[in-house]
């Protein structure tokens, strides 16, 4: 980690950057050395039932520094960036260490998040039996707007579009043009952005997912079996479908821990894209 930077104190810190990268360390050696709280922003770290497979810091880790927001949701439950911003609100006068890999949340943390109604589930269940193509179909016709800025690649940030068209009527980029004022405001915060090299990082995503088998991962998806099929957010758990697969019969080991590294790397694609995109006027900190 080259960064040696001191962030003032008196400002909460941010640390993005894709799976694998190193950020719960450099969060760690932050809050250790400034004696503050290291708070999650990781949509999969906030589910309870997959500390191995998404990573959530170690106990050892734990009892150097207080941590929140991890594991703290049920997994059967679904959680949303507003819940996020619900939960950590309180939080904020600590100044804490912020960190995780999704950029919706620290976007709505800084940006602001339009208050949309709830989606009713048979909406929901309508969109998730559509194919991406008729989904952007749509899109195009009723949010234009919105279709021609997302990445049209990311099945979920299309289906939230679709689904808040035919909820509401209005499309989701008027909603978004609505948005209120953003709990932090980037020139409040010290916004860390951790730029890796592809190469690189995919040799780590291979190796993690190693020491995650070693450390009890398929272990922990055994225990998950039997509460599977009503799994809520956690279902979205890089490496948990194919570790699954692999128990109920239908993938090897072999096969899973491939399937798993494979999907891992491409959800790491995806979040440089969006960093990238999104994250231009945070300070960005070359790695290797």
């Amino acid at each position: 980690m080259k960064y040696n930077g001191t962030p003032p104190p008196n400002r909460p810190v941010l640390i993005a950057g894709p799976t694998a990268s190193g950020k719960s360390a450099l969060a760690l050696r932050i809050a250790r050395a400034q004696s503050r709280i290291i708070v999650n922003a990781d949509a999969l770290q906030v589910y309870d039932g997959w500390r191995v497979l998404t990573a959530r810091p170690s106990p050892d880790e734990t009892a150097l520094a207080p941590h929140a927001l991890y594991g703290h949701v049920p997994f059967e439950a679904d959680y949303s960036v507003g819940h996020w911003l619900r939960d950590i609100t309180p939080l904020l006068p600590e100044n804490p260490v912020i960190v995780g890999g999704t950029g919706l949340y620290f976007r709505a943390l800084t940006e602001g998040l339009a208050e949309i109604p709830p989606i009713p589930p048979e909406i929901r269940a309508e969109a998730d039996a559509m194919p991406i193509a008729a989904l952007l179909a749509d899109l195009d016709r009723h949010d234009a707007t919105l279709a021609h800025r997302i990445d049209r690649q990311n099945r979920a940030r299309i289906q939230r579009g679709w689904e808040v068209w035919r909820a509401t009527g209005r499309p989701l980029s008027l909603w978004q043009a609505d948005t209120p004022p953003p709990l932090l405001p980037i020139h409040n915060a010290t916004p860390l952005l951790l730029d890796t090299e592809r190469d690189w990082l995919n040799t780590r995503i291979e190796q993690r997912f190693d020491q995650m088998l070693a450390e009890g991962a398929l272990d922990e998806a055994r225990a998950n079996l039997p509460r599977w099929p009503e799994a809520g957010g956690a279902r979205k758990a890089i490496g948990a479908p194919e570790l699954i697969a692999h128990l109920k019969g239908t993938l090897s080991l072999a096969d899973a821990r491939a399937a798993a590294i494979t999907a891992s790397r491409q959800y790491a694609k995806r979040q440089r894209t969006w960093f990238r995109s999104n994250m231009g006027n945070w300070t960005h900190i070359s790695l290797p």
